[in-house]
């Protein structure tokens, strides 16, 4: 099997079996991301997905996830989506989860009985970059998608059966907005209650808008004690049921780990810790 790439995957996701079913992202218009640039959106055939499925069901018999790539393989019909799930049910019997990224939109063409489906079809997770609560950084970022979308795609996945991860950007508002950023994004989450919350920091990619608008100066950058100091008011207004949350990739300054609403007092205390010590 041979990678379209460049190939990117989830972190939780880091163990898994990867199975191309798209090849780059059929938005692809966010000002901060560089991740599919390079590719033209398109879904792969059925019997191409299929071979690979063979051709690694050969090599490696007890496969426990697979995660089906690229940028949001959740657009497919869902009867075409059935038909590889049951093909991995057929060659992977120890399969537990298959994970899939979506765009707002992909979740919300589909009805509920559709996501219910794939779900018993073996869909375990779905991960959504919902990046930010606020409206007016979701158009700045052209995400093609509003906090009122974003809520209720997620709702979707939630009542689907589903677990659902989602994705905020530390510094997506700038020096300008980072209050905003804070206070409507933990809005958001509450209003959705995700089973998993990951915490990322804005990096600034050459090639994207983005990149442009922070040569010109038209967008600032946040500070260390900025990120900070939004995180803090983050975590300060998130008022969550049972949601594992995250703050450990490669991106941010600081790690932090939690299960939210559980850990909130000692997640402050460490931003505390962090604050005075900056």
């Amino acid at each position: 099997m041979i990678y379209d790439e460049p190939l990117y995957r989830p972190p939780s996701e880091a163990y898994s079996l990867i199975i191309q079913v798209t090849i780059g992202c059929s938005h692809n218009k966010c000002s901060f991301c560089g991740m599919y640039k390079s590719k033209k959106f398109r879904i792969r055939s059925k019997s191409d997905i299929f071979r690979d499925l063979e051709e690694m069901a050969a090599r490696y018999n007890k496969v426990r996830r697979i995660f089906l790539a690229d940028g949001d393989a959740l657009v497919l019909k869902t009867q075409d989506l059935k038909d590889i799930l049951q093909k991995i049910k057929e060659l992977f019997p120890y399969c537990e989860r298959v994970g899939i990224y979506a765009t707002p939109n992909d979740i919300l063409r589909k009805s509920p009985e559709e996501l219910k489906s794939l779900n018993e079809y073996g869909i375990g997770i779905v991960y959504l970059g919902i990046e930010s609560g606020s409206d007016k950084i979701l158009k700045g970022i052209s995400k093609g998608a509003d906090s009122r979308v974003m809520i209720e795609a997620g709702k979707q996945i939630v009542n689907s059966g589903i677990k659902l991860s989602v994705t905020l950007i530390s510094g997506l508002g700038g020096k300008d907005g980072w209050e905003e950023h804070a206070r409507e994004s933990a809005s958001v989450i509450n209003e959705i209650n995700p089973d998993y919350l990951g915490l990322l920091t804005l990096m600034i990619e050459p090639g994207t808008p983005m990149y442009d608008l922070v040569q010109e100066g038209a967008f600032k950058l946040l500070s260390t004690e900025e990120v900070a100091l939004e995180t803090q008011m983050l975590i300060r207004n998130l008022e969550l049921r049972n949601c594992i949350f995250r703050s450990n990739h490669a991106s941010n300054y600081f790690a932090l780990e939690g299960t939210l609403p559980h850990d909130k007092n000692k997640l402050l205390k460490q931003m505390d810790n962090v604050l005075n010590n900056i």
